[in-house]
């Protein structure tokens, strides 16, 4: 039978380790033993799989199960499904930044293109009217062909 186990590290309460059979949950740390962490898109599938065949189980379990064994299990699940939750919204935030980080990087790039050209036009503007005449006649002859 499944058993919680209250830990009190910071002497509050507040962190559980649920003993399920031969893997050990650690709300604290969102993991189960032998699984990869949550914060990696792996892990929260290898997680969010875990959470499937718990709440499964529990399913198959629960017409034989009483009241207080139930509601153990719920918050069982609910602790786990929190933790996953919470993983899920680290894991959102980090993309968002590194997003952010890539679209900064792309515009500041563009930009150092963009005064590099327009330097360039300036230092050689009949240079650059026949380079730009080329290209122009180069795509005009690709499409006509087509």
């Amino acid at each position: 039978m499944d058993t919680n186990t209250p830990s009190t590290p910071g002497g509050n309460g507040s962190d559980i380790t649920v003993k399920t059979g031969s893997s050990n949950y650690d709300k604290t740390l969102g993991t189960a033993s032998g699984t990869k962490p949550p914060g990696t898109s792996a892990g929260m599938r290898s997680q969010l799989t875990s959470l499937k065949a718990d709440l499964d189980a529990l399913v198959n379990r629960a017409p034989g199960m009483s009241d207080d064994e139930l509601a153990a299990e719920h918050a069982k699940l609910m602790a786990k499904y929190s933790s996953l939750r919470f993983a899920a919204k680290g894991l959102a935030t980090q993309a968002t930044q590194q997003f952010s980080v890539g679209v900064e990087n792309a515009s500041r790039q563009f930009n150092r293109g963009v005064e590099t050209t327009t330097g360039y036009v300036k230092e050689k503007p009949m240079q650059s009217v026949a380079v730009a005449a080329g290209a122009g006649l180069l795509l005009a002859m690709l499409f006509k062909r087509r």
